[in-house]
């Protein structure tokens, strides 16, 4: 029940339109983006903001329902006539209405919005739930100057279009303009089915600009990935500093061939490059150690690696398990790299999980990020790289946290000094 209204709520359902014929980049939707699926952003967004009373993908694709289904979304098959290159968004959620005749509201989310927060999707669930609205979209406010177009052999100037060029604003006196960010559209039933995503009792959401992110061709992708970093949505739980690594050996740190000599000797082949990303994460004080479910000893000798090692292990999740409680650590401040099925219990577990790009499917669903990188062919450095950008995501978070610590203590003394100030003069 609406508490304000005493009403019951309306059904509203997140929907994420992912065709899988993206002309630009290929299955777009479900590339991996700072380890991730790009449609997992949103997903856990959705999810984690727990407004919705379904969240659904719509697509035609058998490999984005599989990776939908991973990230606990259900999944609309859409039909050919609206997959063309040539259907529009609005074709797909009113086919979408005609099969779900429970959905009320339909919060359509864009896939190529990965900087989305939990955050968001509560405000405006607010706005259309309880504030009675008809349609939210999302904005975002830009500091730019527009000037008309003038086309190749026509005979007239440019013209201003927002700015008098003789009194040119600086930027911080001037508030900028609102254009839409295409991150979210929300909409009624009965106005989708006039043919409408905005209209009727309408509002805008204007979103922070570092969260306004849309991929459309492959230069984004760098860019995207680097804003993702900085400013994505990693989950309910805050980051931890990471202060423990265990690796796999087998399929991670090699790429889990064995060659066996004549005289039945076993040898194994590594990257270099993973043997110097188990080198930085060392000088960056995160102790790293390896867990076979073979007997390995001798290979792990004459790596010399210097790493704490279990082997023939039959339960790595208990391992994983003791290490933890050894060091003193929570589970957010464990990493874990695995490949296998035997692995999976421990990817779940630990705060920050990782698998190379040829891992077991089951080892992928349950991880936090797909390396680009096979096992044994830097994989392990990859990884490295990966909890040294989280890492840099916590200090800047711990700083913010300080820096906004240090303003209210600021304004509490400030305020404090005021009222001093003002009973002396009320006694004088």
């Amino acid at each position: 029940m609406d508490a304000g209204e005493g009403r019951p709520q309306l059904h509203l359902a997140a929907l994420v339109l992912a065709r899988g014929g993206s002309k630009g980049i290929p299955l777009k939707n479900i590339k991996l983006l700072a380890g991730v699926p790009l449609i997992g952003w949103v997903l856990r967004a959705a999810i984690d903001a727990g407004v919705f009373h379904s969240i659904w993908v719509s697509t035609d694709h058998d490999e984005i329902e599989k990776v939908a289904k991973q990230f606990g979304a259900q999944v609309h098959r859409r039909s050919p006539e609206v997959s063309q290159d040539s259907s529009t968004s609005l074709e797909a959620i009113t086919e979408f209405l005609n099969h779900h005749q429970e959905v009320d509201i339909v919060g359509n989310i864009q896939a190529t919005s990965p900087c989305l927060h939990p955050s968001d999707l509560i405000k405006v669930a607010d706005l259309i739930q309880k504030e009675g609205f008809d349609s939210v979209f999302s904005v975002v406010r830009r500091h730019q100057f527009r000037w008309s177009e003038v086309k190749k052999g026509e005979n007239k100037m440019t013209e201003p279009q927002n700015l008098n060029p003789a009194k040119r604003y600086r930027r911080q006196d001037w508030p900028g303009e609102l254009y839409e960010n295409g991150s979210f559209y929300f909409a009624k039933r009965h106005l989708i089915e006039k043919g409408y995503l905005q209209g009727g009792k309408m509002a805008y959401y204007e979103m922070r600009a570092e969260h306004s992110v849309d991929i459309d061709i492959d230069i984004d992708w760098p860019i995207a990935e680097q804003r993702v970093l900085s400013f994505g949505y990693f989950g309910k739980e805050p980051l931890k500093e990471v202060k423990l690594l265990v690796c796999s050996i087998d399929g991670c740190l090699t790429n889990g061939r064995i060659y066996v000599t004549e005289d039945h000797k076993e040898m194994v082949s590594y990257d270099y490059r993973d043997i110097v990303g188990i080198d930085l994460l060392k000088k960056r004080g995160i102790q790293v150690r390896l867990i076979s479910d073979r007997d390995c000893s001798k290979t792990l000798s004459a790596m010399q690696l210097g790493c704490a090692a279990k082997v023939n292990v039959t339960n790595k999740l208990q391992v994983l398990k003791d290490w933890q409680e050894d060091m003193g650590l929570s589970w957010k401040e464990v990493a874990y790299l695995g490949n296998e099925e035997s692995d999976v219990e421990c990817l779940k577990q630990a705060g920050m999980s990782g698998v190379p790009a040829d891992a077991c499917a089951a080892a992928q669903k349950a991880a936090g990020y797909i390396c680009k990188s096979p096992g044994g062919c830097g994989a392990v450095r990859e990884f490295a790289e990966h909890i040294f950008l989280l890492l840099e995501k916590v200090n800047s978070a711990r700083k913010q946290r300080e820096e906004i610590s240090s303003a209210g203590k600021e304004m509490g003394r400030n305020e404090n000094s005021r009222r001093g100030n003002k009973e002396l003069m009320e006694k004088e």
